[in-house]
């Protein structure tokens, strides 16, 4: 079965002594991760790749989202992807990510005109890309997920208000990292857990330039590289 491209965005508070990332419960019903603790994010849609930003990714970010992109690498992809994260976390959350703006994008699609009608646009050079995986061969559905980070800085309003929200996520909480590993976590994200918990522990700068990890299968067996 051929990986879905997918995307998910980490948002992380710096307001308190210890970092605090949102996740959320999959619903029962779900039939990918049912129950699982989870980031935000999905499937990326043919719009996320035409709608518009308020700015477009910064270069090194661009660059290694274009690294080892299956089929033709495309900047335009590649910004879909961040879009596609922004956009699910919207749905999923209520919360309105981006820069203000005065007048409101507009586009046919409903579920990005629901977002741009928030006067909000999203700033992708607020965004690093921070690792991608490939779910395994033999699961019954396969995405191809690149995940995202964002300051919660980024954020338009209450960082709490989740009225909005789909009803795919529950229970959504701020958490910190060490809390987040005590939840029933899918392997995937027990893994990118520790690698936000190191990465939070750089400076700035040498966040920006730590090497995305890649998890990939040859056949049944998990493969680590390096973006």
């Amino acid at each position: 079965m051929r990986p879905k491209e997918a995307a998910t965005l980490i948002i992380v508070r710096r307001d308190a002594v210890k970092p605090r990332i949102l996740m959320g419960k999959r619903a029962a019903g779900h039939k990918f991760m049912p129950n699982k603790f989870v980031f935000p994010g999905g499937r990326m849609d043919a719009a996320d790749s035409r709608v518009k930003a308020h700015k477009g990714l910064r270069a090194p970010v661009e660059r290694r989202l274009l690294d080892r992109m299956r089929g033709t690498p495309s900047p335009n992809k590649a910004r879909g992807l961040a879009m596609a994260a922004i956009r699910e976390t919207f749905e999923e959350t209520g919360l309105v990510i981006g820069k203000k703006v005065s007048e409101p994008f507009q586009t046919r699609n409903p579920e990005w005109q629901a977002y741009y009608n928030e006067h909000v646009a999203p700033d992708l050079s607020a965004v690093d890309f921070i690792a991608r995986a490939i779910t395994p061969p033999y699961r019954n559905r396969r995405f191809d997920t690149r995940f995202f980070m964002i300051d919660a800085d980024q954020i338009q309003g209450d960082l709490h208000d989740t009225d909005r929200a789909s009803g795919e996520l529950l229970e959504l909480h701020w958490l910190e990292i060490n809390e987040a590993f005590d939840l029933d976590l899918p392997n995937i994200t027990r893994m990118i857990l520790g690698e936000m918990q190191e990465r939070l522990e750089l400076p700035k700068p040498a966040q920006a330039k730590r090497p995305v990890p890649f998890v990939h299968f040859r056949g049944a067996n998990p493969v680590r590289d390096i973006l």
